[in-house]
């Protein structure tokens, strides 16, 4: 399908929801919006997912693709797109599989470590669990960084200095999911490293974070990109060269699609250690992915009309296996 048929195409574009991420996946489905429409498509419907008759909606509507604008749980766990393989409604980003992986931190750790992808070492403790302050620092050391294992968007995650923080810190983190991640922590360099593409995924231009707080935290993700966001990273070309290797691995061994953007800190030996990978990033004009992609010369209505066209060459793809 040439790209003047697919701007006629039928977009649903999925928002909101009900995760803590409700927001910012407001503000991520008007920016989309506004791209896809300057990019020329003539039929695309903002739905909050969240709004009554939404199924109702999605049935009846015949919708040709559905654009999944949606972060942390419901949108970027597998469940928005088991509901749209249901209804057999082509959808952008990763499959299911992937992308309940990926939201999982402790299994993507697993798979990153398969795929021999460095990762900072970490202990689970699933809630109720005994908190041992002392066994966990005689293991991982201080300081050391203590997530839910199942949220994103540095919901939850608290950095612990000493061990009188920890009780507390674990058990924020058990506010939004079952099992809290307590994770050694790498000191270095903060990097983003965007990959866009299928069986043809590339990696786009290395952000570097640049803060003035303890890590990159819900306050910083939200305000101006260029108060934080140093484009390309400023890295030996050897590393940023492997950083980009090892975020295209991560997005493969994920078996992710269209879109993926995984962070890491470089540590003093110039290693990436992988953090996480999130199969649906930010898509606001503050957002890593389009800043990236902007100096890489894809400018966001462009991003946006290639995920669709990712999207319906997943469709190609699964109906020729």
């Amino acid at each position: 399908m040439n790209r003047e048929k697919i701007k006629q195409l039928k977009v649903a574009l999925l928002t909101g929801g009900w995760s803590d991420e409700r927001e910012i996946s407001l503000s991520s489905g008007k920016a989309c919006h506004k791209a896809l429409t300057d990019a020329g498509f003539t039929n695309v419907d903002l739905i909050d997912v969240a709004e009554d008759g939404f199924l109702s909606r999605m049935e009846q509507s015949a919708y040709d693709v559905a654009f999944i604008a949606m972060h942390g749980p419901y949108g970027e766990d597998g469940c928005i797109q088991g509901l749209l393989e249901i209804l057999h409604i082509p959808y952008t980003g990763s499959a299911v599989l992937a992308t309940a992986i990926a939201a999982e931190k402790q299994i993507a750790k697993d798979v990153f470590r398969r795929s021999n992808i460095p990762t900072p070492e970490e202990i689970l403790l699933i809630k109720g669990d005994e908190i041992n302050p002392e066994t966990i620092i005689e293991t991982l050391g201080l300081p050391l960084f203590i997530k839910p294992s199942s949220n994103g968007s540095s919901y939850g995650v608290t950095k612990v200095t000493e061990a009188s923080q920890m009780r507390e810190a674990v058990e924020l983190a058990w506010e939004s999911s079952e099992v809290a991640l307590v994770e050694s922590c790498i000191e270095g360099m903060e990097i983003s490293v965007p990959v866009i593409g299928n069986q043809d995924a590339f990696a786009l231009p290395i952000i570097e974070i640049v803060t003035g707080a303890e890590f990159y935290d819900l306050k910083v993700k939200y305000e101006p990109s260029h108060l934080h966001h140093v484009i390309p990273a400023r890295l030996d070309e050897e590393i940023y060269r492997h950083a980009q290797e090892l975020a295209v691995k991560a997005h493969k061994a994920l078996d992710c699609r269209g879109m993926s953007r995984s962070d890491f800190i470089i540590d003093a030996e110039g290693t990436p250690y992988i953090l996480e990978t999130n199969t649906i990033p930010g898509m606001t004009e503050a957002s890593l992915m389009p800043d990236s992609a902007r100096h890489a010369g894809i400018e966001f209505p462009e991003l946006c009309t290639r995920f669709i066209e990712m999207a319906l060459e997943n469709t190609d793809e699964d109906k020729s296996e």
